[in-house]
């Protein structure tokens, strides 16, 4: 298969974290219109719903997991995750060490679920020892919720030994691997994850409208009755996905489920996630060596930054303007974002996507011209 970037219908490339430039035959796909009750659909649906089980875990633990697809963004999805999975007597641990991580302590905080955050500040990763402290203070923890990979700054957390300290205390573990899943392997089985929660509009490479989240059958079939919103109840979602074998209970984005087909269709070509994962690594390669070359500076440092995307430090030059900048670069293609860190002046360059290194060559030319700060 041979990938190159499409610029006869987008103006500029998008170098963000999602929702990302996507192929010309993942659009295309939505030129169909689909009927939500046809048979035709809902084996679409289920196609969907088993390929995301298939990417998750070995043949040997398929079984024991299912996938729920859920209308809207993916923090929908990580509420509905949130709100439907904890006993009204549960206890969530939120592990944090950026905006979507507080980003989860809000929605348990609306949905009234007793929880308990350890912040790690935002430029340090999420850690087993400050966890295994937490759970002998707090015994009574049922569930923890982390986040793979914090877009904040582009952190990639280790999810192995947060999951075996999970283990050693019989807590249940959700992660939120909006920007990962598809990017890097994740074996949900071997990490003994009960839900892990993505998007359509991300590694897949679909398009925005809703989210899935993949658990365990085991778990899932303990939270008919937990539910804290009726559109956003993930049990009843899934047993009605399991009943009437692809319905969604609400209206659904066909077009997007449809693209989003074409999607995973697209990344078994690609050679499935290890080979997304190595265009990934060699696009974020390119782009850190590039902006170096030119001055730039990364917030992070070695194996904390991950594949997906990367902060760098803005010049402190009062001859540089990130809004120019931003619009020299819009106006040669590209578009890049803003920086979401607290206690840092800096943005980010995302390298997921139907980008590849080549794009990022293209980017850092630009990125030179506009160096407005000289």
């Amino acid at each position: 298969m041979t990938l190159k970037m499409d610029t006869t219908v987008n103006p500029y490339l998008l170098l963000t974290p999602g929702p990302l430039s996507t192929s010309p035959s993942v659009r295309n796909a939505m030129l169909r219109d689909w009927c939500t009750w046809d048979d035709d659909y809902k084996q679409l649906v289920q196609r969907v719903r088993a390929k995301l089980v298939t990417l998750a875990t070995t043949e040997d633990n398929r079984s024991e997991y299912t996938a729920v697809l859920m209308q809207g963004s993916g923090s929908a999805s990580v509420e509905a995750t949130l709100g439907s999975t904890i006993p009204e007597k549960g206890h969530l641990l939120i592990l944090s060490n950026g905006a979507y991580g507080q980003r989860m302590a809000r929605m348990a905080s609306v949905l009234k679920i007793r929880h308990t955050v350890i912040d790690y500040g935002e430029t340090h990763p999420v850690g087993s020892i400050e966890l295994t402290k937490a759970l002998e203070h707090h015994n009574d923890v049922t569930h923890l919720a982390m986040v793979h990979c914090e877009t904040t700054t582009g952190m990639l957390n280790t999810i192995e030994p947060i999951s075996l300290v999970c283990q050693r205390h019989g807590v249940k573990l959700i992660v939120d691997a909006m920007s990962s899943f598809g990017g890097i392997e994740i074996d949900l089985a071997e990490l003994n994850i009960d839900y892990l929660i993505s998007s359509a509009n991300k590694c897949i490479q679909g398009v925005p409208g809703f989210g899935f989240v993949i658990a365990k059958r085991a778990s899932l079939e303990q939270c008919k009755t937990y539910a804290r919103s009726h559109t956003l109840d993930l049990y009843d979602q899934w047993r009605c996905m399991e009943d009437d074998q692809g319905k969604w209970r609400f209206t659904s984005p066909t077009h997007v489920v449809r693209a989003f087909e074409q999607a995973l269709i697209e990344l078994d070509e690609e050679g499935g996630i290890a080979e997304r994962n190595k265009r990934y690594t060699d696009n974020r390669n390119h782009l850190i060596k590039g902006m170096t070359n030119l001055g730039f500076d990364t917030l992070l440092q070695g194996d904390l930054r991950s594949p997906f995307i990367t902060t760098f430090i803005n010049p402190t030059s009062e001859a540089y303007s990130f809004k120019r900048f931003y619009e020299g670069l819009k106006r040669q293609g590209f578009v890049i974002y803003p920086g979401k860190v607290s206690n840092a002046d800096c943005f980010r360059i995302g390298t997921i996507g139907h980008v590849f290194p080549q794009d990022i060559n293209k980017l850092i030319k630009a990125v030179e011209q506009e160096r407005y700060w000289l």
